[in-house]
């Protein structure tokens, strides 16, 4: 029996056991909210229920994407209230925190309780779609919708055919460069590295005069130190087939490109188990990292050397990694029609110039990116979201990584070639998927 259909019975089986326990509650909390929904569909707003076809209320969870003093709570109230004006839908919003998300909406779906619409990112989606807690929304969004977005970001939000997100933001990578060191260097900050044996010549110059090239932070996401080299090199990890793809030779040559930076010292010793390199960048003593939008606002707020972005390098391929973030509707809403077209609504132009305006993401969409059009980092970095990959959209993708992970580090430890890690990576993820 497949590794799926054992994940589809034990989430049946989940179902049932909260379905039990639900049942146990009082019959005076059932008949007040059903009472409630009964009332939010009365006369006052049969007149928008009948232009839009819509009615009933729906419930949406999303996280705190601000410190909280940027009127975000503001915008939520205004995005709820505006829909319900233009559908008859009222929205009941909930701000639910980062920590443990996936526990308490894989709890509260499994309960028949819980959101209709709530915020995903890409290595959650194929799971949820994969279990069938997810609405594909294919039904409910036209070519014509979409063809506005980022093709990326749809990208992101499709698995096996099928559309299962709206994505509202994009982020995209690429490498930051000190310009104080490029200039002791001799180099234009016109004419940067755009391949990699352009940036291997200018790697050994900075290591010459004494500097480390790159940040390779080997104890962190996959997503920021393997992945875009892999990706460049025209590979990948495994596809939705479960084809895997890490030890094909175009994959292999990340895996040759990260030991040649570790043992000609473009990078720190410490790379095989760091977490970052913060210090030695903003010290002063690394020549680029691969940055987004929080590194561009940090350097900024503490200017510790003029820096220059250059575009994501190119191998066989010019590509980066950069995440999106999606609405998804709940595969047991109630109000299916009515979480598809909020989330239509809320990614739609205006609300995106206004959501990225105020959380400092990439719109999802080009026409809202004017947002960024007197920002001339955010701005360029918004250009690159043409090349940004969201990492491994897979329903195993998390699990992934400490695995191939581990193989990169025996490979930096001297003990087995990049060969041989891109191999036992490969048996690694064989073993997991046909668990």
């Amino acid at each position: 029996m497949s590794n799926t259909i054992f994940k589809k019975l034990g989430l049946l089986f989940l179902v049932l056991v909260l379905s039990v326990v639900m049942a146990a509650c009082s019959e005076d909390e059932t008949t007040t909210t059903d009472a409630n929904t009964n009332s939010d569909n009365g006369s006052a707003n049969t007149e928008t229920e009948e232009s839009s076809g819509l009615s009933g209320e729906i419930t949406v969870w999303a996280h705190p994407y601000t410190d909280g003093s940027t009127g975000e709570g503001d915008m939520w109230k205004t995005f709820a209230s505006d829909f319900e004006a233009e559908t008859g839908v009222k929205v009941n919003f909930e701000q639910i925190p980062w920590a443990n998300r996936d526990q308490k909406i894989l709890t509260a779906l499994a309960a028949g309780q819980g959101p209709d619409v709530f915020y995903v990112i890409p290595d959650q989606m194929p799971q949820y779609a994969e279990q069938q807690l997810i609405l594909d929304i294919s039904q409910y969004v036209t070519d014509e919708e979409l063809s506005g977005f980022v093709p990326t970001a749809i990208e992101a939000t499709s698995w096996k055919g099928k559309q299962y997100g709206m994505p509202i933001l994009q982020t995209a990578e690429s490498l930051i460069y000190n310009k104080n060191i490029l200039t002791e260097l001799g180099v234009d900050e016109n004419s940067l590295p755009t391949t990699w044996d352009e940036f291997k010549a200018l790697a050994e110059k900075a290591k010459a005069a004494g500097y480390y090239a790159f940040s390779y932070a080997g104890g962190g996401s996959l997503n920021n130190t393997l992945y875009p080299f892999l990706w460049q090199a025209g590979g990948n990890v495994i596809d939705e087939d479960n084809n895997i793809l890490i030890n094909k030779p175009e994959a292999v040559k990340s895996f040759e490109l990260i030991n040649e930076m570790y043992t000609k010292g473009w990078i720190p010793q410490d790379s095989i188990t760091a977490l970052d390199h913060d210090s030695l960048y903003f010290g002063g003593k690394l020549l680029a990292v691969n940055g987004s939008g929080i590194s561009v606002n940090r350097l900024l707020a503490e200017k510790p050397f003029d820096f220059v972005i250059a575009p994501p390098l190119k191998d066989a391929e010019q590509l980066t990694y950069g995440t999106v973030g999606m609405f998804v509707g709940s595969a047991i809403s109630k109000n299916p029609e009515a979480a598809a077209e909020f989330m239509k609504y809320v990614t739609n132009t205006d609300n995106q110039r206004t959501f990225n305006n105020i959380t400092q993401y990439i719109p999802t969409r080009d026409e809202a990116k004017d947002i960024f059009d007197s920002q001339q980092y955010m701005a360029q970095l918004a250009e690159y979201t043409q090349y940004a990959k969201p990492g491994i959209i897979h329903p195993e993708g998390r699990n992934i990584m400490p695995l191939v992970q581990a193989e990169i580090q025996a490979m930096l430890e001297g003990k087995q070639s990049p060969q041989e890690a891109a191999d036992k990576s490969a048996d690694a993820i064989d073993k997991l998927i046909n668990k």
